[in-house]
């Protein structure tokens, strides 16, 4: 984690909270169950079954009881497994209605952002650091403020708080991955191809990821910051961009057209007829 923790990341979607509470309720407590059951048992099989207690082995090589019961119980696992990761699925892959559209695409070796509904997108390079030899003198370099060294960018993706934002994710050279563990998310980033996934995020803060896929040799330095903010900053931050949270509805854009052509025409105009498709086919 950012802070020095181990483990997963404290999950602020509901989608990363319902994922994080199947992991450790459910798949940690079945692995500990097992752990333990076959542990028990190859201890008591060596214990049992050694050589000084046993100088004349058993010429058994099938039990009914046995092969039922292991057959059956693996099957009972896995569907007490299948049923909530079923569940999970249908939450993931079931978005509801965007608010905000992200559209990303990874490149070699950053990332670049456009909101194509409010009219801003950007690029998103790794800060360096002060002593870095490559960093060019004037250019901005990381400070504490930006985050971790390796996990602060020079522009941050920002979405509003408690809001649905869906994220179309694709690449333009080769595959990339678009990961940020506090979201639950992880995407790969596919040239000519849209993979869709969507956040909703209910806690303000500051959120880090990287690129997920071997991409070549700057692969660890493609970070990836989101702010989470509230619906007035994210306005706010939208107009600093050049963006506008105001866009045409489709009922007044339809209208206009139908308006036009309602209009009679001016007196002693001539009214060309509309074109059509049969001098072409004459022409044929």
């Amino acid at each position: 984690m950012p802070d020095g923790r181990k483990g997963l990341q404290d999950q602020v979607t509901p989608i990363g909270r319902e994922a994080l509470a199947f992991h450790n309720n459910i798949l940690l407590t079945l692995c500990a169950v097992i752990s333990a059951f076959v542990l028990a048992l190859l201890l008591w099989v060596i214990f049992r079954y050694r050589r000084g207690a046993n100088p004349t082995p058993s010429r058994n090589s099938h039990n009914t009881l046995i092969e039922v019961v292991w057959t059956l119980v693996p099957v009972l696992i896995l569907v007490g497994i299948a049923i909530p990761s079923i569940r999970l699925l249908r939450h993931q892959y079931t978005p509801p209605p965007a608010d905000v559209t992200v559209k990303i695409t990874g490149h070699q070796w950053y990332w670049s952002y456009e909101y194509p509904d409010l009219g801003v997108s950007f690029d998103s390079n790794i800060l360096k650091e002060p002593g870095d030899p490559t960093l060019k003198p004037g250019d901005r370099f990381r400070t504490d403020n930006d985050g971790p060294p390796l996990l602060a960018a020079d522009e941050r993706m920002v979405i509003p708080e408690g809001k649905v934002v869906k994220f179309i994710i694709t690449a333009d050279d080769v595959i990339h991955s678009f990961a940020v563990p506090a979201f639950w998310t992880k995407l790969d980033a596919n040239p000519g191809q849209l993979n869709e996934t969507w956040v909703k995020v209910d806690r303000p803060g500051v959120y880090f990821g990287q690129c997920s896929e071997l991409c070549g040799a700057r692969h660890g330095f493609m970070p990836i910051n989101v702010e989470v903010v509230s619906q007035a900053q994210f306005e706010q931050w939208v107009a600093s961009k050049g963006g506008s949270m105001s866009k045409p509805k489709p009922t007044q854009a339809a209208a206009a057209p139908a308006a036009a052509a309602a209009q009679p025409a001016p007196a002693g105009a001539t009214v060309t007829p509309p074109a059509t498709s049969q001098a072409a086919v004459a022409q044929n």
